[in-house]
């Protein structure tokens, strides 16, 4: 077949060829991710300048995503009147017009589809205490203390809405886009799909945990943004990392060598395929991130005292704690954006309908203690300031219960914290009615973190688009100022 293309073209497709079967260490998936970043493959979209558009001030994000809905009302939303209401239904109370749907658009309260609303009615009391952290006096659940203890340093925004009351919010909360609409790329993505690399070594985009719904990031931006995905797992934390057969890193760096050496030969005679051969350590990435990724995850150079920070010596914590070391390991290597969803199950584990009380203590020691030590971490090292922490999950609980000890998905407000990266330390942001069942003060759609994110890396959300992918104005956000410094 190639006899029928010109010289260069198939010259071209042998290279490509030859790169794929050499066992450098990613295979075909390295290549194509190699050929994506160099804009050499289908579909991978035009690229920015990977400039920001003005100063920035955050060089990097760390995404904390609890998978199945933590309930605001016994997290950073307190709503003690739910105790003196427990048992009553909604329509036996003053506050049975948070049910009263042409009100709340008199008000401009934002209404969303409710079909579960009439299963939702009987009050449930708070399962957990709150106390005041800090100078701020920020209110926090007696089940996450120790990030109480860095009330601080964060940033809570108590009136996030959404429009899925099931689980693809998930998905909605990283793009912006309903799970029923066509996919679009989510805010990992479109920061890197902004901004250029900050390392030679090491992704720009890694993404760590469970996934479901949508188990791709880039979509129409195509495989170059798309994040790679990582196991906490020393011995073997990338699939397709490995050579393929049994090859010494020796015979390994004699293969780029003389791969380097085909190229720098080919570039003068093939003039066509110049570009490629001017950025030819894009491909060099594959092999050196087989060393680099693993070194980030020797926790054993670790001291002591940063380990019993992260939560590693109880078993409790040391599954997220090791993520949300790596995270830090991989931030000061210069990843841009490192993506953790903690959570297990297709719903995440989160998803309490029932057992409330049980579940959410277990699911916030195991996270609690990790979040807080990654914060007094970075601070202390300096690196707070330039990178941006988001604490997330996709939706709320009810106020009233379900299966008489646990509450259902709730969409309409919710808890949401920011840190870091020229993020304000101390306040609140927003808030929802006295039964938390609506966002009321400064609402905000989910995309409106992805624009306060985008801002503080210097990008403007609007301007990133894709000709021939229409976006709307929601999903591009809107910046939430008055939590920035």
């Amino acid at each position: 077949m190639n006899g029928h293309l010109p010289p260069e073209i198939s010259y071209a497709i042998n290279r490509r060829r030859f790169l794929h079967q050499s066992s450098l260490g990613f295979g075909g998936l390295a290549l194509n991710t190699m050929l994506h970043r160099d804009g050499y493959a289908a579909g991978s979209g035009g690229s920015p300048t990977g400039q920001p558009h003005f100063l920035p001030k955050a060089k990097n994000v760390i995404w904390l995503f609890m998978r199945g809905g933590v309930s605001h009302m016994e997290s950073f939303d307190p709503k003690p009147l739910l105790n003196d209401l427990a048992g009553k239904t909604i329509g036996e109370t003053d506050f049975k017009y948070v049910q009263d749907r042409e009100r709340l658009k008199k008000v401009r309260v934002v209404v969303v589809n409710d079909a579960n609303g009439q299963q939702r009615n009987t009050i449930y009391p708070l399962q957990t205490g709150f106390k005041r952290y800090g100078q701020s006096g920020i209110e926090i659940s007696d089940w996450f203390p120790h990030i109480g203890s860095c009330a601080d340093d964060i940033a809570v925004v108590r009136s996030m809405w959404t429009t899925d009351d099931n689980h693809g919010a998930q998905v909605q909360f990283h793009s912006g886009k309903h799970m029923l609409d066509p996919r679009g790329p989510t805010i990992g993505s479109w920061v890197t799909y902004g901004l250029g690399s900050l390392n030679d070594n090491l992704p720009q985009f890694i993404s760590i945990g469970p996934r479901a719904f949508d188990t791709s990031d880039a979509h129409y931006l195509g495989p170059k943004y798309d994040a790679v995905k990582l196991k906490i797992d020393p011995g073997k934390p990338l699939a397709f990392a490995s050579p393929e057969g049994q090859i010494s890193r020796a015979d390994q760096q004699r293969s780029l060598r003389l791969l380097n050496k085909l190229n720098h030969l080919a570039a003068e005679k093939y003039p066509f395929d110049a570009e490629l051969e001017a950025r030819i350590k894009s491909y060099e990435l594959a092999f050196h991130m087989q060393t680099a990724v693993p070194e980030v995850l020797k926790f054993s150079t670790e001291n002591e005292a940063t380990r019993t920070l992260y939560g590693l010596d109880q078993n409790e914590t040391r599954p997220f704690g090791e993520q949300l070391l790596a995270a830090r390991r991989f931030v000061e290597r210069g990843v841009r954006f490192i993506q953790i969803m903690y959570g297990d199950g297709a719903a995440g584990a989160w998803d309490q309908h029932s057992d409330l009380k049980k579940m959410h203590a277990k699911l916030a020691k195991q996270v609690d203690l990790p979040v807080a030590g990654l914060l007094k971490d970075l601070k202390q090292r300096g690196l707070l300031d330039e990178t941006l922490i988001v604490f997330a999950t996709e939706f709320g609980r009810t106020p009233g219960s379900q299966n008489s000890d646990g509450r259902d998905h709730h969409p309409f407000g919710f808890s949401v914290w920011m840190a870091g990266g020229g993020v304000k330390g101390g306040i609140v942001h927003g808030s929802t009615d006295e039964i938390g069942f609506h966002a009321v003060e400064d609402p905000h759609y989910v995309t409106d973190i992805h624009a306060t994110l985008l801002h503080q890396l210097g990008l403007q959300a609007n301007k990133l688009h894709v000709p021939g992918h229409k976006r709307l104005d929601i999903e591009f956000g809107e910046v939430i100022h008055p939590i920035l410094a």
